[in-house]
């Protein structure tokens, strides 16, 4: 940016760093907390999966805080400033069906694999190693390609508003991210996700409300309208209705569109992260967790964009807006820059200090989902898997803990080397895609049909990723006649590779399964995925592992009626994410996209309208629900925190505590739980085999 950074570097570090601590430092009191009031011990399960006990509204805030990227408020903001009101819907709409459809995948998850650490644990069930290995590698470039994302964008933004530097900001955004989650596991992730959701929806709402209510320069959607309708005039947008910001029928915008759902595909469906949620979850509360998730998401980069992108574009003829008189440049637009110039431009130092906020809770919260999707491949399908399959409890943490770290430390390095060389969120937003979609309808495949074979899933997502990669270069070469950052950036070569890399295994899964054989996998293998033994991490706790969620062994019958549960509720999700995904993709776009209509002052009231009420559905859903579902454990845990300070003794345990001379019949019974399992979970799988053979 050509004008000095708003805020000095000392508030810079100070939010990168002191916030940080602050929330390692509460993340490990909670630990605490959980720990000696509702028997929460950091074991290798409880690490990964939080005991396979979370609720719904927890569910939710974790699914809509670990899909508010930075892109999501930044990458958002710049499609509203390029393409007016079409750019923010298209962007929510585009990523809110990969949540919705997710949650089918969710519930299939929960029936065939209960015990499952992590969805490629369920490849190699069925699969086998080969396969096993592929996925391994698109599941990591997943990961890196979006914690990348993250620390490209994040950087970027504190640069722009505290003149911190890029490489600086990469390597300290994930220092109290790392040390959170190493103390507290996904449960940490949950509950700072939890904090983090609530203080981002906070913030939006600070946004709309001083656009739409308060700024003396817009002060209301009319006023906006008015400004959006003179900027038309003055750079009318190529591709758009009449030129005009205030209209679905954008060429690029609908280019955009297609990239977007695309390449979330692959960020949802091949992202260990999103199945990490699903595994964490409560089988009952997976599918309303996601659906309220996605829904209570679609508020955020709707509103937040519609709000800046269009502030922005409102206000860049004034002499309040950062850039004035040029407008923005191309490249700044694509680092992600119009949401806090447009901060800046509406509220000075305090925008700029809400958009730094801002940033950082989209960064930590989603980055933090990643490190644990990473530590639990290199943990259960690496180590594990291939070198120490009789590994410890003890021995799973330690390394989950130093994966955490070395992955952090890594992406740090590589998400500076991408700045060096030129390499911006918005690039690899569009790009990824391009990498990893050739992996979705193998993956989904997996769990949703017993007929896909081993070669099939094994080639599909490596031969759609040649193709892919041929279609993106290749249209580059041909369009602009040389392959460059820019080149290859363009809309149409990402639009082809995007296409290419989703559909192409649409050919070669039927053909390399009919070809090569049917497989007519009868689910057994992926039931037979068995828990951790963490029977010593729980003696050094001196508390039974019996006691510790998710631990505890059910009864056959209860089995058996949660089976019964999940089938209702796999049917429920299919049903209702299809009909929510035609709504949000044709019913509600494609009329006003068809008809070319440009919006009056009074529907463009009523749109803005729509969305703050939106955003506060969605404040309901994942910032009060989650507190009213955990009331009974907030209850009893504030009872004991009262017995603790006021010297009534220790808090009553549920169950009781073991002692040393309790270490044998542990460990037996930690043998006995693991058979029953395994006869339990096969139980499930015969049964329902059964009912359909009949």
């Amino acid at each position: 940016m050509a004008t000095a950074p708003p805020l000095s570097q000392a508030v810079g570090y100070g939010v990168i760093i002191g916030l940080g601590f602050l929330f390692a430092l509460g993340m490990i009191l909670t630990t605490y907390v959980l720990k000696r009031y509702q028997n929460e011990v950091q074991t290798s399960e409880m690490f990964s999966t939080a005991g396979r006990s979370v609720k719904s509204g927890l569910v939710a805030s974790a699914v809509v805080s670990s899909w508010t990227w930075a892109a999501t408020l930044l990458q958002s903001s710049g499609v509203a400033y390029r393409y007016g009101v079409s750019g923010p819907f298209w962007y929510a709409s585009g990523a809110t069906v990969q949540i919705l459809l997710f949650a089918t995948l969710a519930i299939e998850l929960k029936r065939k694999a209960p015990n499952a650490h992590t969805f490629l644990e369920v490849i190699r069930a069925r699969y086998g190693v080969y396969t096993h290995v592929v996925f391994i590698v698109f599941g990591l470039m997943t990961n890196i390609l979006v914690t990348a994302m993250l620390l490209t964008g994040g950087s970027a933004v504190v640069t722009s508003l505290t003149g911190v530097p890029t490489a600086a900001a990469c390597f300290l955004l994930p220092v109290g991210v790392v040390l959170y989650t190493i103390f507290g596991g996904i449960k940490a992730t949950f509950l700072t996700d939890y904090v983090h959701t609530v203080m981002i929806l906070v913030i939006i709402m600070i946004f709309a409300f001083t656009a739409y209510t308060t700024n003396v320069n817009l002060g209301s959607p009319g006023k906006v309208y008015d400004l959006l309708v003179q900027a038309a005039k003055t750079h009318p947008v190529e591709g758009n209705a009449e030129g005009s910001y205030l209209t679905m029928r954008s060429k690029e915008g609908a280019i955009f569109f297609v990239i977007n759902i695309v390449g979330n595909f692959g960020t949802v469906f091949c992202d260990n992260g999103y199945y990490n949620k699903a595994i964490a979850a409560s089988p009952i509360h997976a599918l309303p967790g996601y659906v309220m998730g996605g829904l209570s998401w679609f508020a955020i980069p709707w509103l937040a964009a519609t709000t800046m992108g269009l502030s922005a574009l409102a206000l860049e003829s004034n002499p309040v807006f950062p850039t004035y008189p040029s407008r923005m440049p191309s490249a700044d637009v694509t680092a992600g820059l119009v949401l806090p110039n447009a901060a800046v431009a509406m509220l000075g130092k305090g925008g700029a200090a809400a958009t730094l906020l801002l940033i950082f809770m989209a960064v930590t919260s989603a980055s933090s989902a990643e490190y644990i999707a990473v530590s639990s491949i290199f943990t259960y399908d690496i180590y594990k898997t291939y070198f120490e399959p009789t590994a410890s409890g003890r021995k799973l943490v330690y390394m989950a803990h130093t994966c955490v770290v070395a992955y952090a430390i890594l992406l740090a390095a590589f998400s500076t080397a991408l700045y060096y060389i030129g390499i911006s969120m918005g690039y690899l937003y569009l790009m990824m895609g391009v990498i990893i979609s050739s992996a979705v309808l193998p993956a989904a495949v997996t769990l949703l049909w017993s007929g896909q074979n081993m070669i099939a899933a094994t080639l599909s997502p490596i031969l759609g990723l040649a193709c892919s990669l041929i279609a993106w270069l290749v249209t580059a070469k041909k369009q602009y006649g040389n392959l460059s950052v820019a080149s290859t950036g363009s809309n149409n070569p990402m639009l082809a590779g995007n296409v290419v890399a989703l559909l192409s295994p649409l050919i070669f899964i039927p053909v390399l399964t009919f070809a090569f054989g049917q497989q007519r996998y009868d689910w057994v293998s992926m039931a037979m995925i068995r828990l951790g033994d963490d029977s010593d991490v729980a003696a050094r706790a001196n508390i039974d592992l019996e006691l510790i969620p998710g631990a505890s062994d059910a009864s056959e019958a209860d089995l058996l009626a949660e089976k019964d549960k999940l089938k209702r509720a796999s049917i429920i999700a299919k049903t209702m994410t299809a009909v929510l995904t035609f709504a949000l993709l044709i019913f509600w776009p494609m009329p006003m996209y068809g008809t070319s209509y440009v919006f009056s002052k009074k529907f463009f009231t009523g749109w803005v309208s729509v969305g703050i009420l939106w955003l506060f559905c969605s404040t309901f859903c994942v910032g009060l629900y989650p507190l009213w579902e955990g009331r009974h454990s907030q209850a009893h845990t504030i009872k004991g925190i009262y017995r603790d300070l006021t010297g009534k003794g220790k808090p009553p345990m549920q169950g009781r505590t073991m002692s040393v001379d309790d270490k044998s019949s542990e460990d037996e019974g930690t043998v006995m739980r693991t058979e029953k399992d395994v006869k339990g979970a096969t139980a499930m799988v015969t049964t329902e085999d059964t009912v359909k053979s009949g």
